[in-house]
Formats: structure tokens, sequence, C-alpha cells
């Protein structure tokens, strides 16, 4: 009997693994709540391990061509931390928007919301763009590149800039997406991206039959290449083959008192993100005083960290749509409880991780580089900033609720005090007039987080995010 009954749950697993990757329209105001946050959660996780896989790949590859190319990477993303914040703001408030109007079984009016989104995110990339193509070397050089860094990375920075329309608007696009419950298409834009990502960059950096050795520029080319393919197919599932949302005509006129509503709830995602952003950019300039070595390591073991952290980044995204969902059907306790499972499967998950990262982190290392400098920082790097893991867990997933209800103020008063208060003058304090080094900017991570993720819980608590209006 136990045989059978077992038998029975294993291929029930199994048949909703299959309907969360195929994906569809799901309902997700009733039922199961562990089985809302399995159906919208696999796929995500999915998706940001593509994304995280492809991050190493690409470092891995990068880390072949020398300290100073990869000291240009980890410049160049820092910048370009500051421009992503702008589309996950705008791709928060389409979740919200979207799940909102999704919750309330008003498809006209997600899909008329999405089409805003998208005329928004078009507009900033165009300036980003003309950024990148005039002044690249100078920002380079505002981030204290050196000039062998600068003449190493000068046309990645430009590159990378100037095409960052598609990755803006791989992340808009899956924002739609994830806020009308279909993951399962976010999942699948990003695994083409990244896939191609991961052929194209080895083949363009070292050259590949007909295709030359561009060097850096290979890494910028194959990620542009790559992630506009990813764009193409989300467009055509937006408005051409009905999967869920669909944008047709009717949907087109520009409507600027719903662009005002996106850009009132995009503003504190955008600050939200933008003040990590920034706090990061001072992060990587304190560490740059500690040279090539210092900044190597750290770029890679950040890139290790955001391994693991995207997927966890995946049931955060799944928390942000049920509460939308559910508060748009007029269910805030549901939308209460699928927070808090959420984020102690995210806990469990974030400390087995911490536990492997602390016992294996120099053989991990290895993979990337073989410099004994750039070696010890990122091993030491990876301990430090990993072992408040399990606060991570339930921080970012708190932070996701509130912004899924489009409450994306109070995570945005959160992070002014942790990161600018707190995290950077602790940081600069430990590494410099202290003598810690690095490792005093590693300790602060560990230590703002931890803070952040406790102030978010204790206000959670409180339910005002329950009465947002969006």
């Amino acid at each position: 009997m136990q045989q059978v009954t077992g038998s029975t749950r294993k291929g029930n697993f199994f048949k909703l693994l299959k309907e969360s990757i195929v994906g569809g329209e799901q309902e997700y105001t009733s039922g199961s709540i562990d089985r809302a946050i399995f159906l919208l959660a696999v796929p995500m996780v999915l998706e940001m391990v593509m994304e995280s896989t492809f991050a190493l790949v690409d470092i891995f590859f990068v880390g072949k061509l020398g300290k100073a190319a990869v000291a240009s990477v980890g410049l160049t993303e820092s910048v370009l931390t500051l421009v992503y914040s702008l589309a996950m703001g705008l791709s928060m408030a389409s979740t919200a928007v979207v799940a909102r109007r999704t919750g309330e079984k008003d498809p006209e009016g997600a899909a008329h919301a999405a089409m805003q989104a998208i005329y928004l995110m078009i507009g900033m990339s165009v300036l980003i763009s003309l950024a990148g193509i005039f002044f690249a070397d100078d920002i380079l050089l505002l981030m204290g590149a050196g000039a062998d860094v600068i003449r190493e990375g000068h046309n990645y920075a430009r590159i990378m800039l100037t095409g960052n329309a598609v990755i803006m608007l791989l992340f808009l696009i899956n924002g739609i997406f994830r806020g009308a419950g279909n993951a399962a298409i976010a999942m699948k834009s990003l695994i083409i991206a990244n896939v191609l990502n991961i052929l194209l960059c080895p083949a363009l950096i070292y050259g590949f039959g007909p295709l030359p050795a561009l060097g850096l520029d290979g890494a910028a080319i194959g990620t542009t290449i790559g992630r506009g393919i990813g764009v193409l197919y989300q467009v055509w599932h937006l408005f051409i083959k009905k999967n869920g949302i669909h944008i047709a005509a009717r949907h087109l006129g520009f409507d600027m008192a719903v662009v005002r509503r996106i850009i009132k709830i995009a503003a504190g995602g955008t600050a939200q993100f933008l003040i990590g952003s920034a706090s990061w950019i001072f992060l990587i300039r304190i560490i740059s005083i500690f040279g090539e070595e210092a900044l190597a390591g750290y770029t890679i073991a950040i890139r290790m960290v955001i391994f693991t952290m995207l997927p966890a980044w995946g049931l955060a995204n799944a928390a942000a749509t049920l509460v939308g969902q559910n508060l748009g059907a007029k269910l805030p306790d549901r939308a209460e409880k699928s927070v808090w499972r959420a984020a102690f499967f995210n806990m469990i998950f974030l400390g087995l991780v911490s536990v492997v990262y602390m016992i294996g982190a120099p053989a991990m290392m290895t993979f990337f580089t073989q410099d004994d400098e750039v070696l010890r920082y990122g091993a030491q790097c990876l301990r430090l900033v990993t072992i408040a893991y399990i606060f991570y867990g339930y921080g970012m997933v708190i932070a996701q609720a509130f912004n899924g209800a489009g409450d994306t103020r109070t995570p945005t008063v959160i992070n002014i005090f942790g990161f600018w208060c707190f995290q950077i003058p602790l940081a600069y304090v430990l590494a410099v007039p202290l003598g810690l080094g690095p490792a005093g900017v590693f300790i602060a991570i560990s230590a703002a987080e931890s803070a952040i993720a406790l102030a978010g819980i204790i206000i959670f608590r409180k339910g005002r995010w329950k009465q947002v209006k969006v």
C-alpha cells in the first residue's frame, strides 16, 4: 500500500513539474499555496539558474584574458547595475500592475498597462545608448580604472551600454509575463538568450571557424546578440501568439494616466535598486584601492554569489506574483501566507548553499583563476558574504512581497538606511582606518544585508502593505 502511495506521489510530482515548465494560464488565488508557489517558482528558479550559469561561464572565458579584462568587466557591470536598476524598477511595477489586474480578472487592463511600460522602457534605453556611445571611456575613468583597464575594456563598456535595450526589454517583458502568472514564457526566453550567450561568447572571444577572435569585445557582442533573440521570442508570444497575456492593436494607444501610475510604482522600485546598485559602486571603489588582484577576486566571487542568489530570486518573484494576484482577488491573508511559505523555502535553500561555500570556496575559485592572490581574495569574499545567507533568504522574499503589493516605498527606505547609512560607512571604516582591507568590505556586506532583512520582516508583520492601491 505504501509503495502504491509513494508511486502516486512521485507521479503527481512529475505531473506538477511538467505543468510548471510547460506553462499556460493558472489560477493562483485558490487551492494549495504550496502548489501555487511550486508552479510559479520552478520556471522562475530555472530562469534565474540560466542567468547565473551564464554569469559564471562568461567570467570563466573572460578570466582567460587576464586580470585587466576581469577588472574591466567588474567595473563595467558596476555601472550597468545602475542602468539595470531602471529596468528592474519598471519590471517590478509592471509585475505589480499586471498581477493586480489579473487577480481582478481584467485581462484588457493588464495588456494595456504592459504596453505603456514598454513605451517607457524604450524611451529610457535610447538615452542610455547615447551615453554609452559618447562617454564609455570617461565612465571607466570615473570608476577608478587604470590605463590598462581602460585600454582593454572601453569597447566592451561601449557595446554593453549602447546595446542596453535588449537586456532592459528582456527584464521588462519577463516581469509582464510573471505578473500574468505565466512564468514559463519568461523562463524559456532566458533559456534561449543564455544558451546563445554561452555558445557565442567563447566563439567570439577566441574565434571559431569563420568567426574572428574579438577578445573582450566578443563577450559583449555575444551577450547582445543572444539577448536580442530572447527579446524577439518574448515579442512573438506577447504580440502574436495568444498565451495568457496578449497585446493587440487596441492596446497600443498611449495612456498618460496609466503611465503615471506605472511611473509612481517604478520610481520607488528604481530608487530601491539604484540605492543598492550605487552602494555596490562605492564598495567596488573601496576594493579597487587594494589593487587588481583584490578587484578580480571580488568580481569572480560576486559572480559565484549571483549564481546562487538568482535562483533564490526566483522564489522571491513567485511571492511577488502571488501577493499581487491575491490582493487583486481581495484575499490579503492568503497573500501573507504565501510570503511566509516562500521565505521559509528560500531560507532552507540558501542555508544549504552557505554551508557548501564555507567548505569549498578555495576549490571552487580554482575553476576561474590560478593566481594565488586573486584566489585568496575570492575565497575570502565567498565565505564572508554568504555567512548571512539565511537572512538573505527571508529578506529578498519580504522585499519582493512589498513590491508585488505595489508598496515600493518601504523597501526603498529600508535600503537607504541599510546601504548608505550603515553598509558604506562600515565598509570604509573596517577596510581602511581599521586595516582589514577587502575583508572589511565583505563583512560590511553581510552585516548590512542581515540588518535589512530583519527590518523588512518587522515592518512586513505590521501589514500596512495590504492596503496599497494599484
